[in-house]
């Protein structure tokens, strides 16, 4: 978790309508407006009062800022001045932007073990035959390609008009995973095994009680290769097939509801027991940023994230495009040198990615994150990384590679809120939880999703779609400490089959979002 100033460290700021600007570390010579500023406010303790308008959540020049100079924010180095400018002034896009930010990654020196906590917490899962838990009930229609797509949604739609659910009251419900690729690619190369990794990892998922592979036939990701010479589901509750053996759309249909009938059956017989607090897995997510994440929200789940880690639990921070001059932060904290090393392997891969995809590390932020006060990628990556807390970083894996320790990992991701989050759940996270300033909707079936909201304005605009509003951190003084308990009992209540926003609204038909890497053919 960064550090904020000593009298804002992990207290709420707000509380006091008349507070204009917030300053989050002694060295910063920026601060962040409160509230929407006119020009000329006086900004009580810094002897300037606002050179124009200056929106919510954007920043302001605390002192002079020699043209070429550093801006800090969070005491870290978020660009540098385009021009010279004065106190008062609103630092953006005009005057603020990237230069040199090599960082000492000082690789395993500050990774400090978090107190165990021993409560015994437990939460109400699904027992899997591997051992895993997971915090819903579905049965998984997984496609190979695209080609097979349709005739999984046609299974799904048959299911649900012959009512084929009514008989088998534990199943959440069908899911077909339907995708746009797995053909018209290398069936050796890296986006082949990246692939190959996502599918395995959905078919596997602790949140399928049971799956229904369905391939066209000709497929370059073949069926026989997912399931041939490994055993996908302990618990055998696995049938496929492909479209050209069985003789084309309808009796593929009709063969699906068959297979169906007996997968279902297995399937509900999980039922719901205690599993201790441990066996949860967070994938951590931040989408639609604003100038409020990294100060409400993002904080707030790194110590919700602590808390999960604390009691044995795991939590996924993604998105390496979006840590992107923050990563020193995270090589610091890795268990060891090899950890820290591996993340920046992942970093230099990603340069080399752009580069030869014509495209650059700092691209972002989004239209809308600037429209939120965030101006440079390295602005946006310190405050994503405020969700991973404080919780030295223990792991380093690929997309959809499965994660096998528990504690504070990363997993190298897209920025792509929908392709990151699939690649976490294939990883296997049973829980997400998704910060946002701007707004956003989606939802990640078969793992339910939690909304943060970062700030209150958006959160009353958009209150059917948040799960818990995070802007009262800044509006009514709750300490980033409270929500972080807050939001931690949340996830238990969730883990334990509440249901979140998303899930009331139905959201999860089409966010399964697989990496895509190398030519299509």
């Amino acid at each position: 978790m960064l550090k904020l100033e000593k009298d804002n460290k992990l207290q709420g700021f707000g509380g006091d309508s008349d507070r204009k600007v917030l300053r989050l570390n002694p060295q910063d010579n920026v601060v962040i407006a409160l509230q929407d500023l006119p020009a000329n406010a006086e900004l009580v303790g810094y002897d300037c009062t606002t050179q124009s308008p200056v929106p919510r959540g954007h920043k302001i020049a605390s002192q002079p800022i020699a043209s070429g100079a550093n801006m800090v924010r969070y005491g870290q180095i978020i660009g540098q001045a385009k021009c010279d400018i004065l106190p008062g002034a609103h630092v953006h896009s005009d005057n603020l932007g990237m230069g040199d930010h090599k960082q000492d990654y000082a690789h395993a020196s500050a990774a400090v073990p978090l107190e165990p906590i021993t409560d015994g917490r437990t939460f109400m899962g699904y027992h899997r035959a591997d051992g895993r838990v997971g915090t819903r009930n579905y049965v998984g229609i997984v496609t190979t390609v695209n080609c097979s797509g349709s005739v999984a949604r046609f299974i799904t739609e048959a299911a649900e008009r012959a009512g084929l659910l009514e008989q088998f009251p534990n199943i959440d419900g069908i899911v077909p995973i339907v995708h746009g690729t797995g053909c018209g690619m290398s069936g050796v190369n890296e986006g082949y095994e990246t692939l190959f990794r996502t599918l395995s990892g959905y078919a596997q998922h602790p949140n399928f009680g049971g799956i229904l592979l369905v391939g066209l036939g000709c497929e370059v990701m073949q069926l026989q290769d997912l399931v041939g010479g490994q055993p996908i589901r302990p618990d055998g509750i696995l049938r496929y097939m492909t479209i050209q053996n069985e003789g084309g759309t309808r009796r593929t249909i009709e063969r699906g509801l068959e297979q169906l009938q007996g997968i279902l059956a297995e399937a509900n017989k999980a039922e719901r027991a205690p599993a201790p607090v441990s066996e949860i897995t967070v994938g951590m997510q931040c989408g639609g940023s604003d100038g409020y994440s990294g100060i409400t929200a993002n904080p707030a789940l790194g110590y919700a994230s602590d808390l999960l880690v604390r009691r044995g639990g795991t939590t996924i921070l993604s998105e390496t495009s979006e840590i992107y001059g923050a990563e020193h932060l995270l090589t610091r904290r890795a268990e060891n040198a090899e950890i820290g090393e591996k993340l920046i392997e992942r970093v230099v891969w990603w340069e080399d990615y752009c580069a030869r995809n014509g495209g650059e590390m700092d691209n972002n932020p989004s239209p809308g994150n600037k429209r939120g006060g965030l101006t440079t990628i390295l602005e946006k990556s310190l405050g994503a990384v405020a969700k991973g807390g404080m919780a030295p970083l223990s792991g380093v894996y690929k997309f959809a590679e499965k994660i096998d320790r528990k504690g504070f990992v990363f997993m190298d991701s897209p920025g792509f809120d929908p392709c990151s989050v699939t690649g976490q759940v294939a990883s296997g996270a049973n829980l997400i939880v998704f910060t946002t300033g701007r707004g956003s909707v989606s939802g990640y079936q078969p793992t339910p999703c939690i909304k943060l909201s970062t700030n209150s304005e958006m959160y009353a605009r958009l209150s059917e779609d948040m799960d818990l509003n995070c802007g009262d951190i800044v509006t009514d003084g709750i300490s980033v400490e409270a929500k972080g308990e807050e939001l931690f009992e949340l996830l238990i209540r969730v883990a334990s089959g509440e249901k979140t926003k998303s899930e009331e609204l139905g959201f999860g038909g089409v966010e399964f979002v697989p990496w895509q890497i190398g030519a299509v053919m």
